[in-house]
């Protein structure tokens, strides 16, 4: 049985190109993905493998000619670990390393390990410990192979079957654990929402492909200084701050993990709270990174991502970042031809923020109810409430001891408002002309 390190320092790529997968028009751009990927977890590489094939083989994935071409790479490279850009079934990787006696990882392995270098908050561990877990129980036979595994009658039972029943127990047991801390984090953010609705404050949600610029425009937005570096999966944890749009709105805008191709549906699940800010926003910002000639593709699957957690239906705004590494110039375009409102900034130089802000406020404007509210004396409840939600812009009181509000709040809230105080005559709002 080999030793496995901890982590390796030179690696062998795995990357194949399947008939069944219609990617060929994609190929450079997802080998070069992948090496960024690697390089992510500070494993250096020292061969790249790639090849067609008809369907992965069932035992070795590669097909026994591939298999041999990677053993030899391992051994001239004195590579520990061997990477693969796919999804392994647990009876690959064990054929596998028992063929190249070395470490090997897939891409969902992958994948957490830069996970778990990026998650910083409490949350982000649970998560991505919850995530490691579920992978690793379906690969726990792996670490036990050199022990005995009999089955059958009195005194037949080896050490190794015990072994890992103990360890299953222990996995099963852990996950249980987590997951009810998971639950507690959730039920905390549902609270956290249903305030913001009770308060009828929008949650704007800012996604998109991983490395897109997510991370610095928030901090552009709302001012925060949440980590931001030009590297894959830079920041893993939610984070929300309240900013306020240029008609005096206040919106809450929340950062998400960024997407990428093939995200690993043990992460979809484990990562269900996080991402559920996304599915209850009432905007999404998609960031777009528009000096990266395969945007296009990234739209697509940032699309698709949004629809496998049910977000796909939520209203979009386009945003083309980094357009001082694209050269090219702010603009907007409205929403037309089935695409939605784009804006073309640069997070980095503030270039087009203004303006992005403005939109924002036009697409929630379409949705408000805006104007002069006259109150009498007696609707006093009603005003309270009207400023405890945040709707009141401005206030004065008449001649004859009545209160003037310039109002703006959703069409939702003012319909319940003027459900619960009926004895108020909400008709008589009216435009104003500072509104």
């Amino acid at each position: 049985m080999f030793e496995r390190p901890q982590q390796g320092e030179q690696a062998v790529l795995v990357h194949m190109l399947f008939a069944s997968e219609h990617r060929v028009d994609n190929h450079d751009e997802d080998v070069s993905e992948f090496g960024e990927l690697v390089g992510s977890t500070g494993v250096a590489q020292a061969a790249l493998v790639s090849g067609k094939k008809a369907a992965p083989d069932p035992r070795l994935f590669v097909g026994s000619g591939k298999a041999q071409e990677i053993k030899d790479l391992v051994a001239q490279h004195a590579a520990d670990v061997v990477i693969f850009d796919h999804a392994l079934s647990p009876s690959q990787e064990r054929n596998l390393e028992a063929f190249l006696h070395c470490r090997v990882l897939d891409r969902t392995g992958l994948i957490l390990d830069i996970f778990a270098q990026r998650a910083r908050s409490h949350e982000g561990k649970l998560q991505v410990e919850l995530a490691q877990l579920q992978h690793l129980s379906t690969r726990l036979v792996r670490g036990w192979t050199h022990l005995e595994r009999q089955k059958g009658g009195i005194g037949m039972r080896g050490p190794g079957e015990k072994q890992l029943e103990t360890d299953r127990r222990l996995l099963a047991e852990r996950i249980k654990g987590i997951r009810k801390r998971l639950a507690r984090v959730r039920q905390q953010r549902e609270q956290g929402r249903q305030l913001r609705k009770k308060a009828d404050i929008p949650t704007i949600s800012i996604v998109g492909y991983t490395n897109a610029g997510k991370s610095t425009l928030f901090n552009a937005l709302s001012g925060a200084s949440v980590y931001a570096a030009n590297q894959l999966f830079a920041t893993l944890d939610p984070t929300l701050r309240r900013v306020r749009l240029p008609d005096n709105q206040s919106v809450v805008l929340a950062d998400t993990v960024g997407f990428i191709r093939q995200l690993p549906h043990d992460l979809v699940a484990a990562f269900r709270a996080t991402l559920q800010e996304t599915e209850e926003a009432d905007l999404l910002l998609h960031v777009i990174d528009s000096s990266d000639p395969e945007r296009n593709s990234y739209i697509d699957q940032v699309n698709q991502v949004l629809k496998e957690i049910g977000a796909s239906e939520r209203p979009q705004i386009l945003v083309y970042n980094k357009i001082d590494l694209a050269e090219v110039s702010h603009r907007t375009l409205p929403a037309q031809d089935g695409y939605p409102p784009r804006v073309w900034v640069s997070a980095k130089t503030g270039e087009g923020l203004d303006t992005l802000l403005a939109v924002v406020a036009e697409q929630f404007s379409q949705a408000t109810v805006r104007g002069r509210l006259v109150l009498p004396m007696e609707a006093g409840q009603l005003r309270a409430e009207l400023f405890r939600c945040g709707a009141v812009l401005h206030e004065e009181v008449s001649s004859d001891g009545q209160w003037l509000l310039d109002v703006s709040l959703s069409k939702r809230s003012f319909g319940q408002l003027s459900g619960r105080f009926e004895s108020v005559d909400f008709d008589v709002l009216t435009p104003h002309p500072t509104l």
